[in-house]
Parts: C-alpha cells; sequence; structure tokens
C-alpha cells in the first residue's frame, strides 16, 4: 500500500509539473492595442437571458480596434423580455441586428440550433461565439482575431477568467481550467486530428468562417457544443486550441448550489463518451487525488504528498488563469469527489429521460 501511495503521489506531481509546463505554452493574445481589419461577425444566442445579457450587451458596444464589426444577437423563443433588453441597449446602433429564432427541429438541441441560425445570418470573416454571461474587456474580440490570424490556427477559444463567489461555485468551477492544463498537451492539441485532445469554451470562441462551414458548423446534437465544434474542425483538416482569455473576459456561470448541480447534471454524461468511461475517468481522479488526501489524515507520508502535489497543481492553474488560488486549492479532493457525483447525477437523469435545460429536453 505504502509503495501505491508513492507511484500514486508521483503521477499527482507528473500532473501538477505538466500544468506547469502548459502554463508557459499557453498562448495569449495581445493587449489594447490590437487592430484588425475586415469584418468581425459577433454572434449571441440569448433565451431567457434578460437578468444576465445587459453587461455583455454593453461591453460588446464599447470594443475597440474592430474596423468593422457586426453583432448578431438571436433571440432563441425567450419569454422573459430578452428581445426589449436588447432593444433597449442598442438603439439605433447599426452594427447591432435581432434575429427572431424558431424551435429547434427533430434531432436539434436549443444552442446548437440557435448558433447555427446566428452563423448563417453572419457576413463576417471570422464568427466570434459568446455567451449571455460574459464581459469583455474592450480589445478583448481584435485581440482573440488578431491572435487567430498570426497562431495560423483555424479556431481560438479564449478562455474567460472564470468567476466564483458562492462555496459551491468555488469548489466545483476551478475544475475546468485545471482539467485541460493539467491533461491536456496544449502544442500537440492545436493541430492534432484526434478528437480525445480537443478543448474549448463556448463562453467565446474566434473561428475562420471558411473552417466553421468546412467543419460543417455546430453538430445538431452536441451537449457539449464547444468540444465538439472543435473535433469537427479538427476531423475537417483544421486546427483550433484552447488559449489565455483571462484578460480579455470573465464570465460566471452559475451563482448557487442549484445552478451548479443542474448545469454540471445537463452535460457530463456526454464528456466521456460512455458510462465506462465515466467510472474509470472518476476511478482514476479519485485514486489520484482523494486516496491521497484520505491517507494523509491516517497519518501517510505518501499519501500528503500526493495530497500536495494535487494542490499545487490546483494553484498553478488558478495562477494562470486569474482564479483564487488560497484557500481554495485546498478543498481540491472535495472538488474530485463532488464532480464524481455530479456525473453519476448525470447518468441517473439521463438514463430516466430527466435532463432538461431551460425548459427543452438535452438527453
Amino acid at each position: 500500500m505504502r509503495r501505491a501511495l508513492w507511484a500514486i503521489a508521483a503521477l499527482a506531481a507528473a500532473g501538477a509539473a505538466h500544468a506547469a509546463g502548459n502554463a508557459r505554452l499557453l498562448r495569449r493574445p495581445g493587449g489594447p492595442e490590437s487592430i484588425v481589419d475586415g469584418r468581425v461577425s459577433v454572434l449571441v444566442p440569448l433565451r431567457d437571458e434578460a437578468g444576465r445579457a445587459g453587461p455583455c450587451l454593453r461591453a460588446l458596444l464599447a470594443q475597440t480596434g474592430v474596423a468593422d464589426l457586426e453583432i448578431l444577437v438571436l433571440d432563441d423563443r425567450s419569454t422573459d423580455g430578452t428581445a426589449a433588453l436588447v432593444r433597449a441597449i442598442a438603439g439605433a446602433d447599426p452594427r447591432v441586428r435581432l434575429l427572431a429564432g424558431t424551435d429547434p427541429p427533430p434531432g436539434w438541441l436549443g444552442k446548437p440550433h440557435a448558433c447555427h441560425q446566428l452563423a448563417a445570418q453572419a457576413t463576417g470573416h471570422v464568427l466570434v461565439f459568446t455567451d449571455a454571461d460574459v464581459v469583455f474587456a474592450p480589445h478583448a474580440v481584435a485581440a482573440a482575431v488578431a491572435l487567430l490570424r498570426s497562431s495560423g490556427l483555424g479556431l481560438v477559444s479564449p478562455y474567460p477568467r472564470q468567476v466564483t463567489e458562492t462555496t459551491a461555485e468555488r469548489i466545483v468551477q476551478p475544475l475546468l481550467q485545471w482539467s485541460w492544463l493539467t491533461f491536456l498537451p496544449l502544442r500537440a492539441a492545436e493541430r492534432s486530428p484526434r478528437a480525445s485532445l480537443a478543448a474549448a469554451n463556448g463562453q467565446f470562441l474566434a473561428i475562420r468562417r471558411e473552417v466553421y462551414w468546412a467543419a460543417g458548423g455546430h453538430d445538431p446534437g452536441a451537449v457539449l457544443d464547444d468540444v465538439e465544434l472543435v473535433r469537427a474542425v479538427k476531423r475537417s483538416g483544421g486546427s483550433g486550441v484552447v488559449v489565455d482569455g483571462t484578460a480579455l473576459a470573465s464570465c460566471r456561470m452559475y451563482t448557487c448550489w442549484d445552478e451548479v448541480r443542474d448545469g454540471y447534471s445537463k452535460s457530463l454524461w456526454a464528456a466521456f463518451g460512455s458510462p465506462a468511461g465515466a467510472a474509470a475517468t472518476a476511478g482514476i481522479l479519485g485514486a489520484l487525488y482523494v486516496v491521497p488526501a484520505a491517507a494523509a489524515l491516517c497519518g501517510s507520508p505518501a499519501g500528503l504528498a500526493g495530497y500536495a502535489a494535487g494542490v499545487a497543481g490546483r494553484v498553478i492553474a488558478a495562477r494562470a488563469t486569474g482564479g483564487r488560488a488560497w484557500p481554495d486549492a485546498l478543498a481540491h479532493p472535495l472538488s474530485v469527489a463532488a464532480l464524481g457525483w455530479l456525473t453519476l447525477r448525470s447518468f441517473r437523469l439521463g438514463s430516466r429521460g430527466e435532463l432538461r435545460w431551460k425548459g427543452r429536453p438535452v438527453r
């Protein structure tokens, strides 16, 4: 048992070292001096977002460095006055077009269908997809497009700084950026065609127009529409990767435990390929990051070393992505355990046909 714990500690330390290497390799956009020519289309799907979309839309209207900016907003059958909010904020600004969405046809989920409708109406050379809960720095769009062009990639996804305030958010949300920094080899992922080497965040994603349509656009039935879009780009011969968006945008996805629970439950079943894949992943993560903490509580030096390595990896990820390092990283075993429970809940609800999001079924 002692040898096994030391082996686990070594693997956890290797994960932290890999995260540190990725933090150095992470592509970072330019600053406020970024300027791009040509038309850029920012695409914003909204469904019942009257309470959240205001800061996003105001930030988009304040963008600098883009010679020709088109902002397309799709009201996806909202019932809470979202369209009225958009009109009030945009006024007569000619850069903004408000589109009326249609219900998704059979085989389509809501968000992919909304994104598809927006892309079909866009006229820009670059398409920038975003969500209602993202707030942009004034140079964000220009910097993302400039990086897309200078890197030669077909797609870049600037990962926004994740804002977490409640205990539930601080326990679960940091696992997003920690996971890809720890396990995804960024430079290999940029151009590898392997589906397993795909990561993106639909909160902020810039893609060349021709690359988007060559990949077939959004997958109609994709719950993880952002990751599936990167995979489609790779299958079509394109390239793409997640990049640092800490200085470009911020996002608070959820505000309480109920939102965290339901938000992750709707999608985790699709994250691991199969129940067996999910069980294997949960088992490996538990062995690497929960077992050492339990052993450390029993006085095991190897367990303490493994726990410390896991905490170090979380600190590295937080510092690289603008997150809160202390004391949140100390709860890393609890975070991993919570992820395992949420994954189990996702599969259980999915098997019963009870997964819904914003009034629509997702499975």
